[in-house]
């Protein structure tokens, strides 16, 4: 019932949990970007709308002062143009500096300036009028007494001009009575408008913000320059100075874009967190899931490999105890024979029985040892003494070396036997083509290590860190070649290494070349007669009542050793 509580928290809260957690990250980084965005835009509607408002002040005093221009300049009244425009000049008009009036053929029929006279810049600027400016105007399609501007640069200076086509009906005693087409022009000076009309207008009343102008070039013509920027607009003049741009930014630009950019950074960052908790939460799921699914995989070949195990045994018991029954067995050493392979199977249903019930107490966590003062020796050497003989019928020389003077321990005797029994089985099974097994008690590092040494294939490196976990078996022992896999319960080296973390040691394994061999076996690699590097497993015990120090040689020895 509680495992089921514990899925359901897994499966159902945490996801739900973790949904909860991006649906309100989702949900508050979008409202923060929008108000965000509300706010931005509303200082850039405010920006915009002042510079919309410049441009479109300054286009409208030009163009009153071309309505006073269209006004006087009347093509019947030519000769009385600069009569009826100097005088008021200066008041009504102050950005114009020459009204000039053309025909159909552009020719200058009336010439009117402020500065007098029609020398100088004045006469440049009426060859400049005929010969370029007009046939840049778009007379073509502009109506009658239509207004239109035409502003450009000529040989490196800019000029402004306003203009109009006037119909004036011909004379109908003549005989052409067609009706006459004139061109009004008026020469705004861009100086005094940049001087005077600009500084004016643009700085009227005091408003927050910073203006300048720019023309075609991005170079500045009015005004200080501005960093461009989030909150920094740009609006072309309508109809007079079209190819200048005016532009506006806030005096707090620089600190309400360090504000917008610090505000958009904090969110990105909550929203990373997010995704990444989010992320991690789902992963922990999938990890655990798997898990479970590997457990339970696990679990199935642990029950089939036991059953397996199981049968066996019982099967040849069964047959040769019904052949003894039957007394159809003569010959005493048949009968002998037979008798030894029912004990012997039966004290390896006894180890395998022993094993799951020792796993079964250590999974639910009420496994005890009885600690005593014992030799290791001693109870390794009964240990070896109950497998000698299947060794010796499988054709493997199992010996024990016992280093003389070892202290006493504090150890559970049985379960240093019931350890070191399922190394010996696990070499007997897994290192197929070894001959000898041997089976060391030494002092090490102030810890009694016990080791079982074979001359199988070994132990790949990447198995050495798993192989204790329960359940979990070497590549090699699942993978057949040309012979069948072998059998087992996948408990044995777990048990192992629970008992020597719960004896103040550890359990660990390595090759046999890896490990401290002898001359003998030195030797025997010399001459060919070890296969493969072997494996090594070893478990150390603390000896006495003494604190093992932590060390470690070529991350085989014994490690973080206390006293149970």
């Amino acid at each position: 019932m509680a495992r089921r509580r514990e899925r359901l928290a897994s499966f159902v809260l945490l996801p739900a949990v973790l949904a909860a957690i991006g649906i309100l990250a989702y949900f508050t980084f979008r409202t923060t970007l929008q108000v965000e965005r509300l706010r931005q835009q509303s200082v850039l509607e405010a920006t915009l709308g002042l510079a919309d408002e410049k441009a479109d002040r300054l286009d409208k005093y030009i163009v009153e002062q071309d309505n006073v221009i269209f006004a006087i300049a009347d093509p019947l009244r030519l000769a009385e143009l600069p009569e009826r425009w100097l005088p008021t000049a200066r008041r009504e008009t102050p950005t114009v500096r020459a009204v000039l009036v053309l025909d159909e053929a552009h020719t200058v029929l009336a010439f009117a300036s402020r500065a007098g006279g029609a020398l100088g810049e004045e006469e440049a600027f009426r060859r400049l009028l005929v010969q370029r400016m007009c046939g840049d105007m778009e007379l073509a399609k502009q109506g009658p007494d239509e207004l239109r501007h035409l502003h450009r640069a000529y040989r490196g200076q800019s000029y402004l001009v306003s203009y109009w086509q006037r119909l004036v009906p011909g004379d109908v005693t003549v005989a052409d009575a067609r009706p006459r087409r004139y061109l009004v022009v008026a020469w705004h000076d861009i100086g005094r408008i940049v001087k005077d009309t600009m500084a004016t207008l643009f700085s009227e009343a005091p408003t927050p913000s910073r203006v300048n102008v720019v023309d075609e070039d991005g170079r500045i013509v009015f005004g200080p320059p501005l960093r461009s920027g989030t909150f920094t607009v740009a609006v072309r003049f309508p109809t007079t100075l079209y190819g200048w741009r005016v532009q506006v930014s806030p005096s707090a630009s620089d600190e309400l874009t360090a504000r917008v950019q610090n505000r958009a950074m904090l969110e990105l960052v909550m929203v990373v967190l997010s995704c990444a908790v989010i992320v991690l939460g789902v992963a922990t799921i999938l990890l655990a899931a798997e898990r479970e699914r590997r457990m339970s995989v696990l679990k199935s070949e642990f029950v089939a490999n036991v059953s397996h195990e199981l049968k066996t045994p019982l099967a040849l018991v069964r047959m040769f105890g019904e052949m003894l029954q039957s007394g159809r067995v003569t010959s005493e050493a048949k009968r002998q024979e037979y008798l030894d392979i029912i004990v012997g199977e039966s004290e390896r249903l006894s180890a395998l029985i022993e094993n799951v019930l020792d796993f079964a107490r250590v999974e639910r966590g009420r496994q005890a040892y009885e600690f005593a003062d014992g030799s290791v020796g001693d109870a390794v050497s009964k240990a070896a003494n109950v497998y000698r003989y299947r060794a010796e019928r499988e054709g493997v020389a199992l010996t024990v070396e016992v280093e003389p003077g070892l202290p006493n321990a504090r150890i559970d005797e049985r379960a240093i036997q019931l350890a070191v029994i399922n190394l010996i089985d696990n070499a007997l099974k897994y290192a197929g083509g070894t001959d000898v097994i041997t089976v060391r008690v030494r002092r090490e590092n102030g810890a009694i290590v016990v080791r079982v040494v074979d001359r199988g294939p070994g132990v790949p490196p990447e198995d050495r860190e798993r192989i204790f976990e329960r359940f979990v078996r070497g590549t090699t022992a699942r993978t057949s070649g040309s012979t069948p896999p072998v059998r087992g319960s996948g408990i044995g080296l777990a048990l192992v290494k629970h008992i020597a973390e719960s004896h103040g040691g550890r359990a660990w394994v390595d090759s046999a070349v890896e490990s401290a061999v002898d001359d003998a076996d030195e030797q025997a690699r010399g001459r060919g007669a070890v296969q493969g590097t072997g494996a090594s497993f070893a478990m150390s015990i603390p000896a006495g009542s003494e604190r093992v120090p932590a060390a470690r040689v070529d991350g085989r020895g014994p490690r973080d050793i206390v006293e149970p």
